[in-house]
């Protein structure tokens, strides 16, 4: 992870964004970190971007940034 500014978390990845790599190595580094299952972890906008917006079903914006290391 790269960091937090201005209610922004910052994520770096190594997958390249073609045909949809990086969004899927964000998907699974959020899972993984998280620990949820991959499927509660959807980009609901900027799937062809670089800034996203990612919802995690059922779990608490608190308890995402405590996981993250950034409460």
């Amino acid at each position: 992870m790269a960091g937090f500014s201005e209610g922004t978390v910052r994520i770096r990845l190594t997958a390249p964004p073609v045909e949809n790599r990086a969004n899927e190595a964000l998907v699974r580094f959020l899972s993984r970190v998280l620990d949820v299952p991959r499927g509660r972890v959807e980009i609901v906008a900027g799937g062809t971007g670089r800034r996203k917006i990612v919802r995690v079903a059922g779990a608490a914006r608190e308890d995402v940034f405590r996981r993250l290391g950034l409460s």
